[in-house]
């Protein structure tokens, strides 16, 4: 396999800043193949998403990542062997077989190891959940995996909230779930505050919890990682919080989907280094 090449890219919107090419690159790197990887802005090059998903799979490429806001939309294309990806109803990591296109949720692994590697064994408690699209429905279903004694939901469209409420309760009868009118509501009393919108990232400004709702709170995480200090998680270090933040969930569903596009298990240390490494690189370039 040395040498050989993978063709990968990421179809989504305000991406310029996105890391995953770099991540996949330096995957490729410690398991001895090439791996090039695309930037695809659908409105750059004047394509609708799904002209963009489909020239992909004509073409040479062997998988992609999807980002916001087309995680749930790339469902109708694919094959999704994994019935809690099916609940989820959104995929961030899709690979090209032949005529089919099979689909995965790395979002959904990637948050399960992350909390796991940061908190243990340790129970969500009660958790508001700020964003029910691609990425919330991942981390929703993952927090009631980990064990979420109540899973508090809000979105600015509320009928996405109750979409949300209805799938997890289609895979995990008795849990505990409710859909929240405002933010506010939804932190009342809660254990953890989890953003799940493109909130605080480059290009999106502001955080979507006021700051006042992080006192009191046990943990929290944040989806976003470009930039790594967004206001919500500079908030939660400000309120002594334990917090998670998206780099996390960016380093462990990049290994998944690695997996998946190159067949190859890429080690968590190794990864980690390199892309320090090639930080520290990039930051004196600047100087």
């Amino acid at each position: 396999m040395a040498g050989s090449a993978v063709r990968l890219g990421l179809i989504g919107d305000n991406i310029a800043a996105s890391k995953a090419p770099l991540l996949h690159k330096l995957a490729g790197e410690l398991c001895g193949l090439s791996v090039t990887y695309d930037l695809l802005q659908p409105a750059e090059i004047g394509c609708s998403f799904d002209d963009v998903l489909r020239q992909c799979q004509r073409t040479s490429y062997r998988g992609l990542n999807i980002t916001y806001p087309y995680k749930e939309r790339v469902v109708a294309y694919l094959q999704l062997d994994d019935p809690v990806v099916r609940a989820i109803g959104a995929c961030n990591t899709v690979l090209f077989e032949g005529a089919r296109l099979l689909g995965y949720n790395t979002d959904y692994s990637g948050f399960l190891q992350a909390y796991r590697n940061r908190f243990g064994d340790r129970a969500p408690g009660r958790v508001a959940l700020a964003g029910a699209g691609g990425v919330g429905r991942a981390i929703g279903f993952a927090l009631i995996e980990l064990g979420a004694s109540e899973l508090r939901l809000f979105d600015l469209e509320q009928k996405k909230s109750i979409a949300l409420a209805e799938a997890i309760r289609s895979v995990h009868r008795h849990a505990s779930i409710e859909v929240a009118g405002t933010v506010e509501q939804a932190a009342q009393s809660a254990d953890a505050l989890v953003n799940g919108t493109p909130a605080g990232m480059i290009g999106i400004d502001g955080s979507s919890f006021p700051p006042e709702l992080m006192n009191g709170k046990r943990w929290a995480f944040d989806a976003v990682y470009t930039p790594i200090d967004t206001p919500f998680m500079l908030t939660a270090r400000a309120a002594n919080v334990a917090a998670l933040g998206g780099y996390e969930l960016f380093i462990y569903q990049g290994i998944d989907a690695f997996r998946h596009f190159a067949g190859k298990d890429v080690a968590e240390g190794p990864l980690r280094e390199a892309l320090e490494a090639a930080g520290r690189c990039g930051a004196k370039a600047l100087l």
